[in-house]
């Protein structure tokens, strides 16, 4: 352990002078990897043991020197008030409806976590439910889902600590409002679904004492519960003892006559079975075998289950089978894959519900159960709609919608009518009139042309002079969509401009899309970024003086890469809680199961020399100057463990030949980001915008 032994130096200079900022010095170990024949030297593999003193030593030394530097912008702590006062309005999230009661979520404007209330009418006084903010003295206990019984009775919750992807489960009497004994622990991204007297839950085993937030987790299984009893009671419903790396989520229709349980792999992909609960003596017939292809159920309506698949229909498609019949080639078609990606279905007042994204924005539709089309639901603009949220016998749901200049609102609508309006508008102060969003297209380096939007404020000149922030994210098929941010206003009110990429790993045009930026194509993803930051600088919207890149966990691989691989484009780079050791990624937590969008180092000399090929942890390289650079992540992300981040960091500055700042941000009791407290969000934002600004030489004014 010698070898570990750290010397501290911290910086004593001006902020100004970033030639004369020093960082801990980070021991160097002599751990030398072999894939294949080739040695891969790991100098900072000490730094994934994230519970050892030394390496608490390092993250204490590390924050002191991040928090000196930020400390000293003339302008943060102007800017966190700014942040503060643009959040401290009401939010409040679409209500939902249960035994003719309303349930939604509201933030007064700077609780820490949002609280649940309940309505028996739209014009009742709302009473408090549940408050997570008790849960807690720091607000660092979050939500993670909630689940009423049938009967309304009871509600299932389930809470995170610490940011943490454990969860812990627990049961309300919803009169009395009384917690009752039940307690589930290790838990992990789990529905609560009920079913009579008790719940379907998945779970682990108890993990390893001092490994609870970066040993793999193996061998996950579904469980039913029942009201009252202790958790070493609870049913064992579904386990694969031949694969330990697969997951299993259950799910029962709201009319608790069937069980499907879903199993997974990876993030593409899933298997598909189902249990008629009717019948006491029923076991689990299987639909889907293999991982071909992603199959989500959307509900039974007397006995004819509606299922939203890719299966031959990459952009998805709306499925019908008779339960009593469920083999796949009986299945019959519903609503058939068009040129846009079908993303949501759901069943209200006897209608199908449609979301459909094009081009990156929504559009929704009604059909009724045969599929054919009966409306468009008309949105106020481009932008987002999340919803609907109903009951397939009831004409009333509730949506809402937003953009990135559009704050969120939420609708009431009326399935059998097809007409919104509007039940709540978020009261922000922001003039939403003085700014715009344009879409253009690019083409990136193969020829692949990728949409991006582009929001400022109006009257801008393309002269190359504005500072310009470029977010993108581009894997897992998952969809950047446009949203609305306050933390971003203040870098709009000065002259910034906020960028989003659509690039490919993403699934804006469905599975075809998603699959050209994975695997041995994940290079695609990084071309397409550049490409982007090429495009903004020739069309005079900025100079690589002003270009900031952001990005989160396969985000913060895609600044991490591009930023190894173009360090010239870029003035400022925020590679967040982000994947950046791709040779090791899989032996944590649950990165085993990302190998179907990056493969793994282990599986061919092929895939091994790819992947280290663009490993922002194995690209740095000595001598080169690196724009400023800000890694974050949190001390308890168990999904993307922050030794990634810790161990790139330290590489960076061994290595970097630039006098510009490169810091780490280690926040304390946070994760991967769900659930993070309104505190501990606005200290992060305002710490990586001032940031941003300083080092793209703003001068902002609020």
């Amino acid at each position: 352990m010698k070898q570990l032994i750290l010397f501290f130096a911290f910086m004593t200079s001006a902020i100004g002078v970033n030639a004369q900022l020093k960082y801990p010095t980070t021991a160097k170990g002599n751990v030398v990897d072999t894939y294949f024949g080739v040695q891969v030297k790991e100098p900072y593999r000490w730094l994934e043991n994230d519970t050892s003193a030394v390496t608490a030593a390092w993250v204490k030394s590390q924050n002191k020197v991040t928090k000196d530097y930020l400390s000293q912008i003339p302008f943060r702590d102007a800017l966190k008030k700014r942040i503060t006062a643009l959040m401290n309005y009401p939010k409040y999230s679409s209500p939902f409806k249960k035994n003719g009661q309303y349930f939604f979520y509201k933030n007064n404007g700077l609780q820490n976590q949002s609280v649940l209330y309940r309505q028996k009418s739209l014009t009742a006084e709302p009473e408090l439910l549940l408050d997570p903010n008790t849960l807690s003295t720091d607000g660092t206990v979050a939500l993670s889902s909630i689940a009423f019984s049938r009967d309304g009775k009871y509600l299932g919750y389930s809470i995170a600590r610490s940011g943490s992807d454990w969860n812990e489960i627990f049961v309300l009497d919803v009169e009395s409002r009384q917690l009752l004994t039940d307690h589930i622990k290790w838990s992990k991204s789990s529905q609560i679904t009920w079913q009579g007297n008790g719940f379907y839950y998945s779970g682990y085993d108890t993990p390893e004492v001092g490994k609870e937030y970066s040993n793999k987790n193996e061998y996950e299984k579904v469980y039913y519960h029942t009201v009252g009893q202790p958790q070493d009671q609870d049913k064992l419903v579904y386990e694969d003892r031949k694969h330990p790396l697969r997951e299993c989520y259950a799910n029962v229709t709201d009319d608790e006559k069937f069980l499907f349980v879903s199993i997974t792999e990876t993030t593409t992909g899933n298997g598909l079975l189902m249990k008629d609960l009717t019948n006491p003596n029923a076991s689990f017939v299987e639909l889907v075998s293999g991982f071909d292809n992603d199959y989500t159920v959307v509900d039974n309506v007397n006995g004819k289950i509606y299922v939203l698949t890719n299966w031959k229909a990459p952009k998805q498609r709306l499925m019908e089978f008779d339960s009593t019949n469920p083999s796949r080639e009986n299945w019959k078609e519903i609503i058939p894959e068009t040129e846009d990606v079908l993303e949501r279905a759901s069943i209200i007042g006897g209608k199908i519900l449609t979301e459909y994204m094009k081009d990156a924005t929504n559009h929704a539709y009604g059909f009724d159960l045969t599929g054919k089309k009966l409306y468009e639901v008309q949105l106020p603009t481009l932008g987002s709609l999340t919803g609907f949220a109903g009951d397939k016998d009831d004409n009333e749901a509730f949506y809402t919608f937003t953009s990135y200049t559009f704050p969120p609102t939420i609708y009431r609508f009326d399935a059998s009518k097809n007409t919104s309006e509007v039940f709540h508008k978020a009261d922000v102060l922001f003039n939403s009139d003085a700014y715009t969003t344009e879409q253009v297209f690019f083409t990136s380096k193969d020829g692949t042309k990728v949409p991006m939007s582009i929001t400022y404020k109006k009257g801008l000149k393309k002269d190359g002079k504005n500072p310009l922030m470029l977010y993108g994210y581009g894997g897992f098929n998952i969809s950047l969509n446009p949203t609305f941010a306050v933390p971003r206003i203040p870098f709009l009110e000065n002259g910034g401009i906020y960028v989003v990429a659509n690039i490919r790993g993403g699934g804006e045009y469905g599975e075809a899309w998603h699959m050209a930026g994975t695997k041995m194509k994940k290079q695609n993803v990084f071309d397409d970024f550049i490409g982007a930051a090429e495009y903004l600088i020739a069309k005079g919207y900025t100079s690589s003086k002003k270009l900031a890149i952001d990005g989160g966990s396969n985000g913060g691989l895609l600044v991490g890469a591009c930023l190894t691989q173009r360090p010239d484009l870029y003035a400022v780079a925020i590679p967040e809680v982000g994947v950046l050791d791709m040779l090791r990624y899989h032996l944590f937590t649950i990165g085993w199961s990302w190998t179907s969008d990056f493969g793994n180092s282990g599986e061919s000399k092929e895939m091994f020399e790819y992947l280290k090929a663009y490993s922002p942890l194995h690209n740095v390289k000595p001598g080169t100057k690196y724009p400023a650079t800000m890694v974050m992540t949190g001390d308890h992300d168990d999904r993307v463990v922050p030794a990634h981040s810790f161990k790139f960091a330290a590489t960076l500055q061994a290595n970097n030949a630039s006098t510009k700042p490169t810091l780490i941000r280690i926040d304390s009791k946070a994760g991967h980001g769900a659930g993070k407290p309104v505190g501990k969000v606005i200290d992060a934002q305002a710490d990586m915008w001032s940031f941003t600004m300083y080092n793209l030489g703003m001068t902002p004014s609020f």
